[in-house]
């Protein structure tokens, strides 16, 4: 072969590939009952009808049309089809409309008029819808519903189909709704082949036992689990958990949460903190731990509870609180610390209870002893008892059971103190929460330093007797009184022994003494809190008419030759550039799926 033939040859080959490439983008009519020509309503058009045996039939590229009329343009390789229209793509796309416009250059199709397009999925109804067979992209602007069986159904006012990757963003009025839950959102991404959902700007979901509010969140349809880590929110009946990052399992009524937590209680008026939290509802549970503190908001002066961890159960008439390990309590006028301090809010009891893990001899049993102070006294046992009234929001008595010990630095000395020990104490408290008288039992030893109307010191009084009773006054005791008294005498300063200063057990812990709020927290270690990872930020829409379809429509107007000035039929419905479609935009990812993780 010379190379003319060799030229000749490719040429030939060549024409052929271009013409093939063409027919391949050629509408097809397959088939058509009938034909007629209407140059006048018609230019240039082929009118297509169908007949008793069935609709006309049109393909194109792998996807195939039936309709009762058609209008087909085949210098612009364009169509317009009327009537009971069905569009299907492949096994998997299968679209509906009482009217399909579809270029053969553009692949693009509107459709209008009771439009259904479903896939094996989902199913998407809409007035007018737009479909990109490039792009593989569905597309509609003017409100529209999909329907998921497992899912629900979700209606928004602008929705986009991503048909490869089974992925929904829906903008506008954004609702769920299932048999288990409603979710309301302002932009909102959804892939039908998992069930999974992604919430941005301000959410909720909704539900028979809560609702749960975001500006950031993930939600599991099918699964009915979810997490929320933006001003997140989840309301139970009776309880308001807030924090950085929330998880939760509507299934079984659970939230956990991370960071920065307040749980309000609505009903008994009290809020948890910390910074990290599990909730049951249906258990009536609560566990809360890293600087967990507990608040009972009283109308004059609120209770301040802190642990290591902190469990509230019960029923809202009859919450109980359990501080575990290194609790203490605040009140303006009386705090508290002991291994463990449990309150019931419907008795109004509180116990300061010793630690069980150690014995009485172990050398940090003294130092986690319950104590106690009011005002000047402290007041130290194997266990403590505070009794409140509820209704009037005041402290009846104080029970000290085994080893109580009341101690309360001389106010002029300031060396001297005050002592009294015996196995059982009985504390009452006036209408200031004062503690105004204190009896002390079995066993009873005391040492006063007795002073005179001008506060001179008398003496050092040091007594042993089967009971004694003390009433004090601002702080200071007033009086007191010894029942079967052993021994006892006074002795001036001088001559009292220096050893005997101190009673047995004598152990003053002015130092650990908390004087704020704050002060509750002196002994924790450094707190780090975890970084929340989770979900990335919102991916806003594209423009769905964007440089690359431009350029279709460009070289379907450049096809016919149209005179200038004049536009396709290509360019025909091609919808508008949304606006305010985006929250605020970043560098954005693909949405991650997983529950959130903490690196410490």
């Amino acid at each position: 072969m010379n190379k003319l033939q060799v030229l000749l040859f490719m040429l030939f080959i060549g024409v052929v590939y271009i013409s093939n490439a063409q027919s391949k983008k050629k509408i097809k009519i397959e088939y058509a009952g009938k034909l007629t020509i209407d140059e006048a309503n018609y230019p240039g058009a082929k009118i297509l009808t169908r007949d008793d045996a069935q609709q006309v039939h049109i393909e194109h590229g792998g996807s195939n049309m039936w309709c009762d009329k058609a209008i087909h343009y085949s210098k612009e390789n364009f169509i317009e089809a009327y009537g009971n229209v069905i569009l299907k793509q492949g096994d998997t796309i299968n679209m509906t409309s009482k009217y399909i416009e579809y270029s053969g250059i553009t692949e693009l199709a509107f459709a209008s008029g009771d439009v259904v397009l479903k896939d094996p999925n989902s199913t998407i109804t809409s007035d007018t819808l737009y479909m990109d067979r490039f792009k593989q992209q569905a597309f509609y602007k003017s409100g529209g519903t999909v329907v998921k069986d497992s899912s629900g159904t979700i209606t928004s006012k602008i929705g986009r189909y991503y048909m490869d990757i089974k992925k929904y963003q829906f903008v506008k009025d954004v609702v769920l709704v299932n048999e288990e839950s409603t979710i309301n959102s302002d932009f909102f991404d959804f892939y039908s082949d998992t069930g999974y959902a992604y919430l941005f700007g301000p959410s909720t979901i909704t539900t028979e036992d809560s609702k749960t509010y975001c500006e950031k969140g993930f939600y599991d349809t099918e699964n009915k689990v979810g997490y929320a880590i933006k001003n997140a929110r989840i309301d139970y009946d009776n309880r308001i958990i807030e924090g950085d990052s929330l998880y939760f399992d509507n299934n079984i009524s659970f939230a956990s949460a991370t960071n920065n937590i307040k749980v309000t209680d609505t009903i008994n008026e009290s809020i948890i903190k910390g910074h990290y939290a599990e909730v049951f509802k249906e258990k009536d549970s609560l566990f809360i731990t890293k600087r967990a503190l507990a608040i009972t908001i009283q109308e004059k002066d609120s209770v301040y509870l802190h642990a290591d961890k902190i469990m509230v159960t019960g029923k809202p008439d009859n919450r109980i609180i359990n501080a575990y390990y290194n609790a203490k309590l605040f009140k303006s006028d009386l705090s508290g610390k002991a291994d463990s301090i449990h309150t019931s809010q419907k008795t109004g009891v509180t116990k300061l209870i010793n630690i069980p893990r150690f014995s009485s001899g172990d050398k940090f049993s003294t130092a986690r002893k319950p104590i106690m102070w009011n005002l000047e006294n402290q007041m130290t046992g194997d266990t403590i008892h505070l009794i409140s009234n509820n209704e009037t929001e005041k402290i009846d008595s104080l029970l000290v059971f085994n080893n109580a010990f009341v101690i309360s630095q001389d106010t002029i000395s300031k060396t001297g103190y005050n002592q009294i020990n015996g196995m059982r104490l009985v504390g009452l408290f006036n209408d200031k929460n004062e503690l105004r008288q204190v009896d002390i039992t079995k066993n009873a030893q005391s040492i006063f330093y007795a002073r005179n109307d001008k506060q001179e010191l008398i003496g050092i009084d040091k007594a042993k007797s089967g009971s004694i009773s003390i009433l004090f006054a601002n702080g200071d005791i007033d009086e007191y009184t010894r029942f079967n008294q052993v021994d006892g005498d006074m002795y001036p300063e001088s001559k009292y022994p220096e050893k005997e200063k101190f009673l047995k057990g004598f152990d003053w812990r002015e130092e650990e003494r908390p004087l704020s709020v704050n002060d509750l927290f002196n002994d924790d270690p450094p707190l780090e809190l975890p970084i929340i990872k989770g979900l990335e930020d919102y991916i806003p829409q594209e423009d769905f008419v964007d440089e690359a379809m431009l350029e279709r429509v460009k070289e379907a107007d450049d096809n016919v030759k149209l005179s200038k000035g004049k536009a396709s039929k290509a360019s025909r419905n091609l919808p508008k550039p949304l606006k305010n479609n985006t929250i605020k935009k970043k560098e954005q990812k693909k949405p991650s799926i997983k529950k959130p993780t903490s690196n410490k």
